[in-house]
């Protein structure tokens, strides 16, 4: 199992390479967390229903403000690309635009589109979150910035705002036309709570994970997350491709979106629809069904049910909305034979990425330990618990 870092040790990691890098200390800083999702997955652009917790594993950027008008940026992250980058402070005639290295490009996008003036800044980014994992590792930078630009200028947005503002900048300066939980947990998360959020009002609920114990003798469950440390290569149009899918679908049923759709209306109009359409949207509406399953299932302290929905919305994801892969399904099929794991699934956008499963803790040493003894790859496994979002920090 992974050792979790602490804020303090994050912290000093930003602060040391601030220093580092720019020969000065840093006097603001900020934090935001990855996510997990426990289920509801390719839902949030569907205005349907998700179900994350914010997870331990943050990004923190530490900071000053300068005179300069530049903005100077650098990150400890094991990327392709250059680690540092200079570049003017966005004016009302000179605006921000993509460019290299794409990490910057995230917070680029934030500071773009962040309301009013952003003068020059120095600052180190430093993330926990691992890249490309299916843990968020963009949101997370992207609502890192935004709270530390709120701190920079003295501007506060509300949580809504700025999950929407960092999904614009997602959308406008990395090109991935995401929907809203990632960036709505990572603003919002609650300490040992997951989020039930409804994409189309975008009001989240509450749900202490403490009210769900073991079915046989009340023991706690933990969410164990595996990486599988695999990311498939993809042409770029498998996301887009997938999400047309569903719009095409939710219009040709003459609906908003799948939102307002049910199994009926898609078994009505399968042959309307074709059979990859029918597949996408019946995923959708499948899982809506699912998430808001296990919200009632947690709060009714009924383990089995939440394991049950799981395990159903990963056959989904692999049959139906076809994101999986090898890899992924190895991993779920592996701990699902474990004693005292209830449920596992994949998590996050597909082709890589993590399983999370829901399981005894006194059962999940076990669980990792059969990971590592029969998964093909090398995995990197964490037991979590939920986390508080995103904050200003203390330095």
């Amino acid at each position: 199992m992974e050792k979790i870092e602490g804020l303090e040790q994050i912290l000093q990691r930003a602060k040391d390479a601030f220093k580092a890098e720019f020969g000065d200390e840093p006097t603001i800083a900020a934090q935001a967390p990855g996510r997990v999702n426990i289920i509801g997955e390719h839902t949030d652009y569907n205005e349907g229903f998700v179900f994350p917790m914010a997870i331990p594993l943050c990004t923190v950027i530490v900071g000053k403000p300068s005179t300069t008008g530049k903005i100077r940026l650098v990150t400890s992250s094991d990327i392709d690309g250059s680690k540092t980058l200079e570049f003017d402070a966005p004016t009302e005639t000179a605006r921000l635009s993509q460019g290299t290295p794409k990490w910057a490009n995230y917070m680029k996008g934030v500071i773009e589109h962040f309301p009013g003036p952003v003068s020059g800044f120095d600052a180190s980014v430093v993330t926990t979150v691992p890249l490309g994992g299916g843990l968020s590792s963009s949101a997370s930078l992207e609502v890192a910035t935004c709270t530390f630009l709120e701190n920079l200028t003295g501007k506060e947005l509300s949580k809504v705002d700025k999950a929407l503002l960092c999904q614009k900048a997602e959308h406008t300066f990395a090109n991935m036309p995401c929907g809203i939980m990632d960036q709505f947990v990572s603003c919002m998360g609650v300490e040992n709570g997951a989020l039930l959020i409804d994409c189309r009002s975008l009001q989240p609920k509450t749900v202490m994970l403490d009210k769900v114990k073991a079915a046989d003798n009340n023991e706690d469950i933990v969410f164990l997350v595996v990486n599988s440390n695999v990311k498939h290569q993809l042409t770029g149009s498998e996301y887009p491709q997938r999400r047309s899918d569903c719009f095409e679908a939710a219009e040709k049923l003459g609906l908003k979106s799948l939102r307002d759709a049910t199994i009926g209306n898609l078994r009505d109009n399968r042959e309307k629809l074709g059979e990859q359409v029918y597949q996408r949207a019946l995923h959708v509406v499948s899982e809506n069904e699912r998430c808001l399953k296990a919200e009632e299932c947690i709060s009714n302290g009924d383990i089995e049910g939440l394991g049950r929905a799981m395990y159903q919305s990963h056959v989904s994801l692999r049959d139906l909305y076809q994101v999986s892969c090898p890899e992924l399904d190895q991993l779920v099929d592996i701990t699902m034979q474990v004693p005292g794991v209830y449920g596992s699934r994949m998590t996050g956008g597909g082709f890589g990425g993590c399983i999370v499963a829901a399981v005894k803790s006194s059962q999940a040493q076990t669980a990792i330990e059969e990971v590592h003894k029969k998964y093909t790859h090398k995995a990197t496994a964490y037991i979590f618990t939920a986390k508080q979002g995103a904050g200003i920090v203390k330095i």
